[in-house]
């Protein structure tokens, strides 16, 4: 089994020797691939030195930020190529465990695509101010209202695919940035009736009281959801 997990880095020197220690300790089937987005920091050295002395770590340095979906897209491509039976998207904060990542490849085994849920039972997240707990919580009703998605949780970063369900979807199609991109690879894996699975965790925000959410990432994430749904009802109405 070769199982890669995805990991888009930006100013994250602090993180990614503990980081690549925890998850390459969680399964001897699991390789990492780290797409640093030339971090001023000095991360992209760090992770080139972790890359030099463990084959199971690998590492894709790109001129900028480039955005966080493009950032999976061209992870998973690449790990595609170097042969990954499952791929498995996380953050380089530790706001997602490592300790869960054994849970993701049981249940991948009956799935197509598993999501790792805030929300299945209760709300699961520490640290966020309550604002930000509010519009994540809504983002997912309202984007299960418009789609028509059967989820819990909308838009968790924390998730394992199978590659023929990377393979299905068309990668070239998903053209979405910042938090609707994790709506849109939902969208695609029902759009091709995939077998969808949630598992609890615990989101733990290590960045309290700040958020990446910009104004531009709500609109796009706000406008995606009805041109995902409205493309699969022209495509009826059309008999694509």
């Amino acid at each position: 089994m070769k199982a890669f997990v995805v990991i888009p880095t930006y100013n994250e020197k602090e993180n990614v020797r503990l980081l690549a220690d925890a998850v390459l300790a969680q399964h001897s089937g699991i390789q990492i691939l780290f797409v640093d987005d030339n971090s001023p920091d000095g991360t992209g050295t760090i992770i080139d030195d972790l890359v030099a002395n463990n084959s199971r770590v690998h590492v894709l340095h790109r001129s900028g930020k480039l955005g966080l979906g493009s950032a999976y897209r061209e992870g998973f491509k690449a790990a595609l190529a170097m042969g990954a039976d499952y791929l498995l998207e996380m953050d380089a904060d530790f706001s997602h465990d490592p300790a869960s990542l054994p849970l993701f490849l049981s249940a991948i085994q009956e799935n197509d695509l598993v999501i790792g849920s805030r929300y299945l039972n209760g709300v699961s997240v520490v640290n966020w101010p309550i604002r930000r707990l509010i519009l994540s919580y809504c983002a997912s009703v309202y984007t299960r209202l418009v789609t028509g998605l059967q989820l819990r949780d909308c838009t968790s970063g924390f998730k394992c695919f199978r590659r023929a369900t990377i393979e299905a979807i068309d990668l070239s199609r998903v053209t979405s940035d910042g938090y609707s991109f994790q709506i849109e690879m939902n969208y695609r894996c029902m759009e091709k009736g995939l077998r969808i699975s949630e598992i609890p965790i615990i989101f733990i925000d290590r960045h309290a009281g700040s958020s990446k959410m910009s104004g531009s990432i709500v609109r796009e994430a706000v406008l995606m959801v009805w041109k995902l749904r409205l493309n699969t009802l022209f495509s009826h109405i059309l008999g694509r």
